[in-house]
């Protein structure tokens, strides 16, 4: 694993020290980009690195903030929006005819801290609760500023982890990679040699998951781990779960009056615009794109890296 590059200072940080950087560090063919970089023993495409430096020397989190991080294509979009109108059910309720969730998409009412200026951190207002954040990532456990996870885990927010199947998330990847890619695709051969070797978007996948699987595990009170499989199969017992653990839990008039049931858009908010939120998310899907032995090869990278750790996915 490669070392943590030294801080510099963010007025330091331009073009031509990013194309240093870039030059330095070991670069592959990527799944969802023309390249991919190690950094920090994980990989991303270039346009993440700027980011990703700026908010671990910038950004200083409130005690209140929340925390969205997924690995990318794995349930990111559906879960911003049921967060989002989960911590602002009061000041917009379901029934509301003018709910942000029906004129805006997830990504604009919860944004990725690492494509952020630092500038715009103080700024961003998305809960009625002026103490709290809702902010999104897809980095692992040990790239998050260290202003969030403190020295000794001492998180100073809350952060909800959702990851998906393993083998649902290399099909997603590939089919949006190659989407954004339409010069220059990947075969899905080469993109599945690349994810086998951990070579993947904020990747090795398995090594993100089990940061935040153990943590959850030390910190259940600060990192709460979920499932995409199950909160497509058991929403209302997951979404009771994730409600408890921001401390916002749902009252008995609400659970009464079916505020609890998710609907087909993915949020509480009836008439949302994101109905893709279910579209390509199906649970399993990657029986229509992957051969048996490929399937038998992620199982058994994952049983191998998972062994001895409590989790399964």
């Amino acid at each position: 694993m490669m070392e943590p590059r030294p801080a510099a200072s963010i007025q330091d940080i331009d073009n031509q020290e990013l194309e240093n950087l870039l030059s330095s560090l070991p670069k592959e063919r990527g799944i969802m980009s023309s390249y991919t970089y190690q950094f920090q023993g994980f990989w991303y495409p270039p346009y993440a690195l700027q980011g990703i430096i700026n908010c671990q020397e910038e950004f200083q989190p409130r005690e209140n903030d929340i925390f969205l991080v997924t690995p990318p294509k794995s349930g990111t979009t559906w879960l911003k929006a049921i967060l989002y109108a989960l911590v602002n059910r009061e000041a917009h309720p379901p029934q509301d005819p003018h709910h942000p969730l029906l004129t805006k998409t997830s990504h604009q009412l919860v944004p990725f801290l690492e494509l952020l200026n630092p500038s715009e951190y103080v700024s961003v207002c998305n809960s009625s609760d002026s103490s709290t954040r809702i902010l999104a990532s897809h980095v692992p456990l040990g790239t998050l500023p260290k202003a969030i996870t403190g020295d000794s885990g001492s998180f100073k927010c809350k952060i909800v982890y959702l990851c998906r199947d393993i083998k649902d998330n290399f099909v997603s990847l590939f089919h949006f990679g190659n989407d954004r890619m339409k010069t220059s695709p990947i075969s899905l051969e080469d993109a599945f040699d690349l994810y086998c070797k951990g070579i993947s978007p904020a990747g090795p996948i398995w090594d993100q998951i089990l940061g935040y699987w153990k943590e959850s595990q030390k910190n259940p009170h600060k990192v709460l781990f979920m499932r995409y499989g199950e909160l497509k199969d058991e929403p209302y017992i997951q979404l009771r779960r994730l409600a408890n653990f921001l401390g916002i839990p749902f009252s008995q008039e609400e659970e009464n009056s079916g505020l609890v049931d998710v609907n087909k858009t993915g949020t509480f908010v009836e008439g949302s615009n994101n109905s893709s939120f279910f579209r390509k998310g199906v649970v399993g899907d990657w029986k229509n794109c992957l051969t048996a032995d490929m399937a038998s090869r992620l199982d058994q990278i994952t049983e191998e890296k998972f062994r001895g750790s409590g989790l399964s996915l």
